[in-house]
């Protein structure tokens, strides 16, 4: 008998170059887990099976950057929503579009298919969330309430609530057939990333970039349990099919947690950087991630990961809901009821306006005579859509799980690599020629192919940029002389480590300074010897401390701070840029109001010497406002989160114009 081969609980699956420029957003198909689309800067919309190397379909039509995706629970539909707030719905099966909705004034930043109608629910960049009528091509309601950007939306499983997560660091729970918001949960202390409804119970959970899951009980509008254990912002969760516990995918990394009570029941290591979106089939996780024009896809084997305090591993098929269990706690939640057949649209509480109930235009049609589906592989998409068929699947629903590689495979370094050394593999391509290039989706495209070096160089890398590790090698004269001499090696390896250390030196001697100068005195004497200094790095780290505290804002402080501010936007690391960011939000909603009030109100009778002091900050902070406002405006055409969060700074500052 052949001896059983050890294999990997964790592997990556595929590598793809899915767009001719960046990949802006992604989705799974949740029912099959092998669909994947991915939206680009090149306003295209990707359809890709996930082991295939392939594009099976590109949709055309939209005319900026794709911000975000969603396909609906058969994978018959996907809608795509834009930097521009124009959203587009397919069909996949017939191949071409079905409706073009208009009526957002910025980014899309979320979407969600009802479960069980015809209904598309959007949340933007100008905080309103709207359900549209895929069929009647319309807007039947919206909800105001969020004051900051929506960044995710669920329809629960009985297709009767909608859960919305926003920037402003509050989940809103609203109910679809009244019209009005049930419930706001405002524990978050950090702009929520993501919701995920229970399959079976009324339990809601959300993830936040406060670096913790809290999950919520939906009949008594309370905190079930609170996880605040992880060192890096939740991107996404997934319940498992049958509600035994909650995936959370984090930098690097898949958590399994169970919450009454709270508990992480396992930590599975996966090199996929900073995962997008995940999907469970056939027992087994599939998660993807993106770097730049890159799209990776992960498997992580179900059957070998601990679910519970008391199941077995591998007895239970994830891809097939079970009857509902016995929640892990005390009490007994509510089960969802679902409707057999498709729920009714969402009574209507109040008109909409003119614009949202108009009839479709003739410039709407033409906008939609302009959206194609290129078909690039019409065998894949015969195999994968199966147009006609009486009962459709897409894929299949008899598809086979991914094989695992055994533990001991040649190959498993680099497997190891994750997808953010993705540029480093297109870097090499225009000098040497590789066997076996990644294959590109047949789409046209002007863009250069490759960049020497990112225009933002990422906080979360594997290695400086710049360097290599061959740098630090002797170079190797032939073939046969592989081997280094330990001498050589550590003589080469050390090259400039003294310089690194000179470095490190000065800035812990600088951080130090900038210490004793806060144990002594005040905030703003501190940000002063730190300004002084001239060095953005000490700069960079007592603005990610003081903006923790926004009670150690002064007027004063904004004066001397926001020069600073300046230089951080223009940086080339995107650490720096998002510490200015963030110090910027926080000037613009703590003081903008109160520097333009000041600066309106009419001259005072007599001395007012304080007044007077007050006036001349305000005049500095608003000049040097006016100055970061075009950078502002010249940055918020770029796609992504710093795109997004570009935008979001200029609608603040539009005070300013």
């Amino acid at each position: 008998m052949a001896e059983a081969v050890a294999t990997k609980t964790a592997w990556k699956l595929h590598e793809i170059t899915a767009h001719s420029s960046n990949v802006s957003s992604l989705v799974l198909g949740k029912t099959s887990g092998r669909l994947l689309a991915t939206g680009g800067d090149d306003c295209r919309v990707n359809i890709w099976s996930v082991n295939k190397p392939n594009c099976i379909m590109s949709l055309t039509g939209h005319t900026s950057p794709i911000e975000s995706l969603q396909v609906n629970t058969n994978e018959k539909l996907i809608v795509a929503g834009s930097q521009s707030g124009s959203i587009r719905v397919w069909d996949l099966e017939a191949a071409k579009i079905l409706r073009s909705l208009l009526g957002h004034k910025a980014n899309i930043c979320s979407l969600d298919f009802h479960p069980y109608g015809s209904i598309v629910a959007s949340g933007s960049l100008d905080t309103n969330i709207k359900l549209w009528d895929v069929r009647k091509k319309s807007c039947v309601f919206r909800y105001k309430g969020h004051t900051e950007a929506v960044r995710c939306l669920r329809f629960s499983p009985d297709g009767k609530w909608l859960a919305s997560a926003a920037d402003d660091h509050t989940v809103k729970l609203w109910d679809l057939v009244a019209g009005k918001l049930v419930f706001e949960f405002t524990e978050h202390t950090g702009p929520v990333n993501v919701v995920e409804f229970h399959p079976n119970e009324y339990l809601l959970a959300s993830g936040s970039s406060d670096r913790t899951v809290r999950f919520w009980d939906l009949e008594k509008f309370q905190v079930v349990s609170c996880i605040e254990e992880e060192a890096t912002p939740v991107r996404c969760v997934l319940f498992n099919p049958d509600g035994c516990c909650l995936y959370s995918g984090f930098q690097d990394s898949l958590r399994v947690y169970g919450w009454e009570p709270e508990r992480c029941f396992d930590v599975v290591l996966v090199n996929w950087g900073k995962v997008a979106d995940l999907s469970v089939r056939n027992n087994q996780l599939i998660g993807v991630s993106f770097a730049q024009s890159t799209v990776s896809s992960f498997v992580v084997d179900l059957s070998r990961v601990t679910k519970s305090d008391s199941v077995p591993h591998g007895l239970i098929r994830d891809d097939e809901p079970l009857v509902p269990p016995t929640p892990t706690g005390s009490s007994l939640r509510r089960i969802y009821d679902r409707p057999s057949t498709s729920c009714s649209k969402p009574q209507r509480v109040k008109h909409n306006s003119e614009s949202e109930r108009r009839s479709p235009s003739s410039e709407d049609d033409r906008d939609e005579k302009e959206s194609k589906a290129e078909i690039q592989n019409p065998e894949d998409y015969n195999e994968i859509f199966q147009p006609k068929n009486a009962i459709c699947r897409t894929p299949p629903r008899n598809s086979e799980p991914f094989p695992a590689p055994p533990e001991d495979e040649p190959i498993a370094a680099k497997e190891a690599v994750k997808p953010t050394r993705a540029p480093d593999v297109q870097m090499l391509l225009p000098k040497q020629e590789l066997p076996n290039p990644v294959q590109r989706p047949p789409i046209a495209s002007s863009a250069p192919l490759t960049r020497a070096e990112p225009l933002v160089i990422p906080a979360a890398r594997n290695e400086p940029i710049g360097l290599k590790a061959s740098d630090f090698l002797p170079a190797v004269k032939s073939q046969s002389q592989t081997e280094l001499v330990d001498e050589e090696a550590i003589s080469q390896i050390r090259k400039g480590h003294e310089t690194m250390c000179v470095v490190l030196t000065s800035r812990r001697k600088n951080l130090d300074t900038v210490q004793a100068v806060w144990s002594s005195s005040d905030v703003k004497n501190s940000v002063d010897s730190a300004v002084a200094i001239n060095d953005l790095s000490v700069v960079v780290d007592l603005l990610n401390i003081v903006n923790q505290k926004p009670s150690l804002w002064k007027l004063d402080l904004c004066a001397i701070v926001l020069p600073q501010v300046e230089k951080l936007l223009q940086s080339k690391y995107e650490s720096y840029v998002q510490t200015g960011c963030t110090s910027l939000k926080l000037i613009l909603q703590r003081f903008l109001p109160l520097i333009t009030d000041i600066l309106a109100a009419p001259p005072s009778v007599g001395v007012d010497i304080t007044r007077e002091e007050r006036l001349h900050k305000c005049k500095l902070c608003y000049k040097q406002l006016k100055n970061i406002n075009s950078i502002i405006k010249n940055k918020s055409g770029l796609s992504g989160r710093h795109g997004s969060t570009f935008r979001e700074l200029h609608l603040l500052m539009a005070v300013l114009e």
